[in-house]
């Protein structure tokens, strides 16, 4: 099967169009790779990831704080205040904090009287209750790193979508330009002969209504050539939309640019997984994989809303101290100290069964789907391999019977050129030589195609 791989693809032609020359698939694959705007937007999601961490990291950054205030009234400084410093969250809803406290002036609070130099205080704050196995600054993290690991399957999901898409329409753009190519040699074929019956009708070697049945054939190849040849104009339109320059300009593909040869196309060898494989392969699957961390993402959620059951109790220590001579612990004291707790609890608690109730459903539902999408996969598996096989058998099958058709032809057509035959019967073969070519493209066609729809199947058409 083709490996695609992202390598530097230098663009072709100028005036954006490709140059002459054969397009091969793995060209095509390349260039589909490095310039859509689908791989470029694939490519920014493992960004997104890391940019989701680096900002759920930021709640536990340290912080500087200052708050400031005084107040002047009839020409009488009533206070000043000043408290300043930094905390530092850490693991667990623990927190330090440390700063400087004063405050000034002739009226304020007693509680609030600090020595003339201030006073330098540092401590914790602990969460023994509410938030002390989960908070939210932890579960915003855990998410993040989930998230991040989901980006790099959902990439894989996105590209694989794209070469998807893009492997069918180069495979349609394939067929059509050599069934065009059929029909357009048929209907020169039927020009020579319908010139060389008409000549042999005015010699008098051959009746005058063979030049009828030759004129009747040569509209009809004429007729369905020029639909064809729409079809293949179509289909190179259609192959355009997924060709884009380094600069994200659209592309357009010449007409001198050709598919690959159809004797250069080689069936695709596809390594069917075992039963052990194929469980293996679903369990690894990106689909599956996303499924599984949504699931783990709401898992941390019911850990949170877990902690909302329990009461809010948090215990603040703080050792003060007057520096002096700037010297903050000199005459460093334990007894000189802030402590304080802190409690709360609804009585009823309905809010938090409700929340915590209803992520255990949330689960639950994405359990079931899990379970569905696993099936579903192993069973587009099992389909796509056995269209594969099928297809592999029908290419096999119509190679011989275009073999049988052109040799049946040429039969025909020598005995009619020596004049043991009718020209009917000689269309007759013709038509029957081309209807197993036109048939024998299209299952050559659906079995590059159903090579495509197993790899995707299995989510590995890129590296």
């Amino acid at each position: 099967m083709m490996k695609v791989v992202l390598l530097f693809l230098c663009l072709w032609g100028i005036h954006n169009a490709f140059g002459q020359g054969f397009f091969t698939d793995q060209e095509f694959y390349r260039v589909v790779l490095k310039n859509h705007p689908l791989a470029k937007q694939a490519g920014l999601k493992p960004m997104m990831g890391e940019s989701q961490i680096l900002k759920a990291q930021g709640g536990f950054d340290p912080k500087v704080f200052s708050d400031y205030a005084e107040k002047t009234y009839n020409a009488t400084s009533n206070f000043q205040k000043l408290n300043a410093g930094v905390t530092i969250p850490t693991w667990y809803g623990i927190q330090l904090k440390s700063g400087y406290e004063s405050v000034n002036g002739t009226f304020f609070n007693p509680e609030s009287k600090t020595p003339t130099g201030g006073l330098f205080y540092g401590g914790i704050s602990v969460n023994l209750g509410q938030g002390f196995l989960m908070d939210q600054r932890r579960a915003e993290l855990f998410k993040a790193r989930l998230y991040e690991e989901s980006t790099s399957y959902e990439q894989v999901m996105m590209l694989n979508q794209l070469m998807y898409e893009s492997g069918f329409a180069y495979w349609n753009w394939f067929l059509a330009h050599h069934s065009e190519k059929v029909l357009r040699e048929s209907y020169e074929l039927s020009l020579t002969r319908f010139n060389a019956v008409k000549l042999a009708a005015e010699g008098g070697d051959r009746p005058y209504i063979d030049t009828v049945e030759a004129r009747i054939q040569l509209q009809n190849r004429n007729a369905l050539w020029k639909s064809y040849e729409t079809e293949e104009r179509n289909a190179r339109v259609k192959l355009s939309t997924y060709l884009w320059n380094e600069q994200q300009e659209p592309m357009e593909l010449l007409s001198t640019k050709l598919p690959m040869e159809e004797r250069e196309t080689k069936l695709p060898l596809t390594h069917f997984p075992s039963n052990v494989e194929l469980d293996s392969l679903v369990g690894h699957h990106p689909y599956i994989k996303m499924n599984n961390l949504k699931i783990r993402t709401l898992e941390i959620d019911q850990k949170l809303k877990k902690e909302q059951l329990k009461p809010v109790l948090n215990l603040n220590y703080q050792v003060i101290n007057e520096p002096i001579n700037y010297n903050p612990l000199y005459s460093f004291s334990p007894n000189n100290n802030k402590i304080g707790v802190q409690f709360e609890m609804p009585i009823l608690l309905r809010k938090e069964r409700g929340d915590l109730e209803l992520s255990k459903l949330k689960i639950q539902d994405e359990q079931l789907t899990f379970a569905s999408n696993r099936v579903y996969i192993e069973s587009k598996i099992e389909q796509a391999q056995n269209d594969y096989l099928n297809a592999q058998a029908q290419v096999q099958i119509y190679q011989l019977s275009v073999q049988d058709s052109k040799t049946l032809f040429e039969a025909e057509k020598h005995m009619f050129e020596q004049g043991e035959s009718s020209l009917f019967l000689v269309n007759a073969r013709e038509l029957s030589y081309i209807q197993a070519k036109l048939k024998y493209l299209e299952v050559l066609t659906k079995c590059q195609q159903a090579a495509l729809t197993f790899e995707f199947s299995l989510a590995r058409l890129i590296p």
